[in-house]
C-alpha cells in the first residue's frame, strides 16, 4: 500500500471509528460523507496521518466547535487525557495552516500555554483553558477550510552530508525555496530532534519578529504533549514562517534585516562561540541597569552591551533576567493604543493583545527559553537578538512606568483580601492603573503571590485576550519564577494591568465550555 493509500485507509478507519462513537446520524449531521467522498476523490500530495491520534486529529478539523465541545467533554469522562486533547488539537492546527495564518499560529502558541494554567486550577476546572483555546483553534480551522485547504502534506527528505553545515536549512530558508527548506528540515529532523531545532535557530535569528521566534519556541514546548516523533511536523511551521517572510521580503525588495550583520558581527568581535558558558552572577543593581539600558537603546547599542557581558563571563540566566525585565518595562511604559490603531478587540488606550509590551514580554520569554536548551552557539545567540529584539521600541512610551506615586495614594487598604478586592475591583472597572497599583502595594506587604495568580488566572480564562491572554499569562508565570525577588512582581504588577485592559470581552466557547463542565 503507497504512502497516499494507507493515508486515506488510515483516515476512513479513523472516521468509522468517529462515527461507531458519536453516532451515525451526528455524523452525517457533522458532515463526514461529502468530507469522505471529496477526500477520496482527492488526487493531490500525500497527506500525514498521526497514526493513534489521527481520529482524534480528524474530529478536531471536522467539526464545527459548538459541536465538538460536548464530544470532548464526554471523551475526558471517558477517560481521555486532557494532554491528549491538547496533542491532538496541535497537530490538527499544524497540519492545516503550516504556519501561514495569523489566527491559526496564535492558536497554536495558545494550545500549550492553556494546558499549563489547567495544572494550576482545581481538577474540575483545570479542562476550562484548554476547552477556551480548543474551541478557537477549531473554529478557525472550519473558517480555513479543515481538511481541504491542508497546508502540510507529506514530504521526501533531501540528501545531506553525514555532518551538514550548521547554516544548511538557513541556506535553504534565505532562498525562499520551501521545498528545499522542507526536504533539509526532514533530513535533519531524522537524526537527535535537538539538532534540527538547532539548526532551525539559524533561520529564526535571522529576522526580529515575536511571532517568529515564538512559535518556535512553543513548538519545541509542545513535543512534551504530543511526542518527539511529531516534531517535523510542529517545526515545519516555522520552516513555513521564514521561507514566506523572506520571499515576502525578497518581492517587495526590502534592505535584508540588521540583525543579519549585527549577530555575527558581535559573535566573532567577542569570540563568544569559542568562549565556556560564563558563571559569574551578576549583582541586583547590574540587573536592573543593564534592563534599563536595554529598554532605552538602540537595539545594535543592546546587542553589544549583552555580548559584551557573556565574554565577560557574565551568566546566561542574569542576561536573560535583564532582557525580560527590560520587555517588562514596556508593558509598564506603555501609553495605551493610539487612536489610528483602535479596533472594537483592542480599543484606545489598551495595552492587551499585541501591543509593544505583550509582544516583547514574550518574545524575550521565548528567547531564554531557547537560549536554555540550545547548544553553546544558539545559546549565546539567542541572548544577543533577544536584547537587539527588546530594545529600540522606547520612542512612544511614557516616561515612568506604571503605578505612580498617585495611583499608589489610592490604595488605602494593606490586608490580603481587601487588596484583592481592590485588584478585582479594578479590574472589572478596566482600571489598569488601579490594577497595578493593587499589586503593588501588594508585594509591598510580604503577602504571598498565589492568591493573586489565581485571581488573574481567572479572567485570563475568561476574558478572550486577543489571542494573547494564554501566552502571555505564561511568560509571566515562567519569569516570576525565574526572576530574583527584588524584581519578580513587576511580572504581575503588569499582568494585572493587560487583565484589567482586557477585560469585558468573553471568550467565545467558555460559557459553554462552563456548562458542560457544570462549573
Amino acid at each position: 500500500m503507497n504512502g497516499h493509500s494507507r493515508r486515506r485507509f488510515l483516515a476512513d478507519v479513523g472516521r468509522s471509528m468517529l462515527v461507531a462513537s458519536v453516532g451515525t446520524s451526528l455524523a452525517n449531521d457533522l458532515g463526514f460523507a461529502p468530507t469522505w467522498a471529496a477526500e477520496a476523490a482527492s488526487s493531490g500530495p500525500p497527506g500525514l496521518d498521526f497514526g493513534k491520534l489521527e481520529p482524534l486529529v480528524a474530529l478536531m478539523q471536522d467539526t464545527p466547535p459548538e459541536k465538538l465541545m460536548p464530544i470532548l467533554v464526554e471523551k475526558l469522562a471517558a477517560g481521555t487525557e486532557l494532554r491528549t486533547l491538547v496533542a491532538a488539537a496541535a497537530l490538527a492546527n499544524a497540519r492545516t495552516f503550516g504556519g501561514e495564518d495569523y489566527v491559526g499560529f496564535h492558536s497554536f502558541m495558545a494550545l500549550a500555554p492553556a494546558y499549563q494554567m489547567a495544572a494550576e486550577l482545581p481538577k474540575d476546572q483545570a479542562p476550562l483553558p484548554v476547552l477556551k483555546v480548543l474551541y478557537r483553534n477549531t473554529n478557525r480551522i472550519q473558517a480555513f477550510g479543515g481538511k481541504e485547504k491542508e497546508v502540510l502534506h507529506a514530504v521526501e527528505p533531501v540528501e545531506l552530508p553525514s555532518h551538514p553545515s550548521d547554516e544548511v536549512l538557513q541556506d535553504a530558508t534565505r532562498k525562499a525555496d520551501l521545498k528545499l527548506a522542507e526536504q533539509t528540515l526532514a533530513a535533519l529532523s531524522r537524526g537527535p530532534i535537538g539538532e534540527a531545532f538547532n539548526h532551525l535557530q539559524f533561520s529564526i535569528e535571522d529576522e526580529v519578529d515575536v511571532h517568529r521566534v515564538v512559535l518556535s519556541w512553543r513548538a519545541w514546548v509542545t513535543l512534551d504533549l504530543t511526542g518527539q516523533q511529531h516534531a517535523e511536523t510542529l517545526l515545519r511551521q516555522s520552516v513555513h514562517y521564514c521561507v514566506n517572510t523572506e520571499d515576502a521580503m525578497k518581492r517587495q525588495n526590502r534592505p535584508l534585516p540588521a540583525v543579519r550583520t549585527v549577530l555575527p558581527k558581535v559573535l566573532d568581535q567577542y569570540k563568544l562561540v569559542e568562549s565556556a558558558p560564563g558563571t559569574r552572577r551578576a549583582e541586583d543593581a547590574w540587573i536592573d541597569t543593564m534592563g534599563r539600558m536595554i529598554a532605552n537603546s538602540s537595539r545594535e547599542q543592546a546587542a553589544d552591551a549583552v555580548a559584551a557581558a557573556l565574554a565577560e563571563g557574565i551568566a546566561a540566566e542574569d542576561i536573560g533576567a535583564a532582557i525580560s525585565l527590560a520587555a517588562n518595562e514596556l508593558v509598564l511604559r506603555d501609553p495605551g493604543r493610539p487612536q489610528q490603531w483602535a479596533t472594537p478587540e483592542k480599543p484606545i488606550g489598551s495595552v492587551h493583545g499585541d501591543s509593544v509590551g505583550v509582544h516583547a514580554s514574550d518574545a524575550a520569554n521565548a528567547w531564554r527559553n531557547i537560549a536554555r536548551v540550545s547548544n553553546r552557539r544558539n545559546s549565546v545567540a539567542s541572548l544577543i537578538v533577544g536584547a537587539f529584539h527588546t530594545a529600540g521600541q522606547s520612542g512612544r512610551l511614557n516616561k515612568d512606568p506604571v503605578p505612580l506615586a498617585e495611583h499608589l495614594d489610592k490604595i488605602k487598604a494593606i490586608d490580603q483580601q481587601p487588596l484583592l478586592d481592590r485588584l478585582e475591583a479594578a479590574i472589572k472597572d478596566k482600571d489598569q492603573f488601579g490594577a497595578s497599583a493593587a499589586v503593588a502595594r501588594y508585594a509591598g506587604q510580604s503577602l504571598p503571590e498565589r492568591p493573586v495568580f489565581d485571581l488573574l488566572l481567572r479572567y485570563g480564562i475568561s476574558e478572550d485576550g486577543a489571542l494573547h491572554a494564554e501566552k502571555y499569562y505564561r511568560t509571566v508565570t515562567e519569569e516570576f519564577a525565574a526572576t530574583r525577588p527584588a524584581f519578580r512582581w513587576r511580572q504581575l504588577i503588569a499582568l494585572a494591568r493587560v487583565t484589567a485592559s482586557e477585560y469585558g470581552r468573553p471568550a467565545p466557547g467558555y460559557e459553554q465550555a462552563k456548562g458542560l463542565l457544570k462549573v
